[in-house]
């Protein structure tokens, strides 16, 4: 049953059709469903619009030179690049394909950021040679490639030196990034983040602007913010008084929570906004330094909640007095998250929107593992056969880390707005994934 608590959770445009199902963007779901097939990842294109607003707004009404780049692992595609270019968005990429397939939606290249841990040196040069904006440097080999390539090329590049701040931001160990012991990023604590500043000050055509740090992803408590600010404007300060370092950016990542139950409450984008600008401001006037411009980085914040998946029933296994097991078209091959790292979801019946809740049931889904679960002791509505399942909070982090595992397809995505739908992503077919193989 659709209830106020659930809404939350929704993009903002869904409306109830009494007695039939949901409405998104002015479309029924359950039409779309039957028109474009399942599963089924649906974007409202009114919530992406809004939530790119919302943090520019927030943020450039407390720190005017803010960046908003929007993190395109979330999801990324080239009509809701193309969106995000019209909201004043810039964008962070962390690879050579997200690269391409922004620069191909439109996005300006120079407001383009290249993240990654393990850039190849062909990457690199790609990008630079389409003025890519900024490259965040994260260890000591990327390091020697750039400096190879500004030989080379006869090039320059603006960067940023990726630094560890040692900020435990209280989140799963997989998407906590800002610790002493993670793949990413340069240690202050080591020493390595000082060793760091100073090779790239050494290297001509290499303009060091600034630091980054990312502390890691779905952060509620939002101290630590406060915490990685401090650290990181300190560490500025003093590789400015050793070696002249001017810190005229600084991007504090992302890291900003969604609601994927209802029992979930994040802190809204306008208390990530107070927290964030207030402690840059205050660490700068403590050490009597000027303000530089600052960068953030959501990406699930403005997908997450733009996006639903929709399912159909197929075959249901009651196990008396156990669990009964509730199977869809769909499931870790669209949506891993779960798997990966016990994600939990809501979900409603869409063709029993209004009837009560009156079973416990676990969503399975379709993959030959035993622990492909979407949802597990769920209360919904009598499921039967053919009955359609919507999931929330859908829009980050599925379709980019989809595969095609046990040989299933891909889903369709979809845009919607004022009553109008479109497919921004063709359902993959037999011969789509076949294609590749040499036979």
């Amino acid at each position: 049953m659709f209830t106020k608590e659930i809404e939350k959770i929704f993009p903002n445009t869904t409306k109830v059709i009494p007695n039939k199902d949901l409405e998104i963007g002015g479309c029924s779901l359950v039409e779309l469903a039957n028109t474009y097939g399942t599963p089924l990842y649906v974007f409202d294109e009114s919530t992406v619009r809004e939530r790119c607003k919302t943090f520019i707004e927030e943020f450039r009404s407390r720190y005017p030179e803010t960046h908003v780049a929007y993190a395109s692992k979330a999801f990324i595609n080239q009509k809701l690049t193309s969106i995000l270019s019209e909201e004043g968005m810039g964008m962070d990429v962390v690879s050579l394909g997200e690269f391409i397939a922004a620069k191909q939606g439109g996005m300006d290249t120079s407001k383009i950021h290249l993240h990654g841990n393990n850039k190849s040196p062909e990457e690199l040069e790609y990008v630079i040679s389409n003025n890519i904006g900024r490259i965040i440097i994260d260890n000591f080999d990327e390091i020697e490639n750039l400096s190879n390539i500004i030989k080379s090329k006869n090039c320059s590049i603006k960067a940023l030196i990726r630094i560890s701040p040692g900020v435990d931001p209280h989140t799963h160990s997989y998407i906590s990034t800002g610790i002493l012991d993670s793949k990413f990023g340069f240690a202050i604590e080591t020493g390595d983040a000082e060793k760091a500043i100073k090779q790239c000050l050494e290297i001509d055509g290499l303009d060091l602007v600034g630091i980054h740090c990312h502390i890691g992803s779905q952060i509620f408590e939002i101290e630590p913010y406060n915490d990685a600010m401090d650290i990181s404007v300190n560490f500025a300060v003093n590789m400015a008084n050793n070696y002249n370092f001017i810190l005229s950016e600084i991007s504090i990542g992302g890291g900003f929570a969604i609601a994927y139950t209802q029992n979930e409450n994040p802190p809204s984008v306008k208390e990530y906004a107070e927290i964030i600008t207030n402690a840059l401001k205050n660490a700068c006037a403590s050490n009597n330094i000027e303000l530089p411009k600052l960068i953030i980085e959501p990406g699930r914040a403005i997908a997450g909640p733009s996006g639903v998946a929709i399912y159909r029933v197929g075959s249901i296994k009651d196990i008396p007095n156990i669990r009964k097991y509730v199977s869809v078209d769909g499931g870790m091959g669209d949506n891993i998250r779960p798997a990966l790292y016990e994600s939990e979801y809501e979900a409603v019946v869409l063709n029993k929107i209004d009837q009560e809740n009156t079973e416990i049931v676990t969503i399975a889904g379709k993959y030959c593992e035993s622990g492909d679960i979407l949802i597990k002791d769920i209360n919904l509505p009598h499921i039967e056969k053919d009955d359609l399942i919507c999931i929330p909070a859908s829009g980050a982090y599925c379709i980019p880390m989809s595969s095609n595992y046990n040989m299933n397809l891909k889903p369709a995505v979809i845009l919607v707005q004022d009553g109008k739908s479109e497919i921004i992503r063709k359902r993959e077919t037999y011969d789509d994934i076949l294609s590749l193989e040499v036979f």
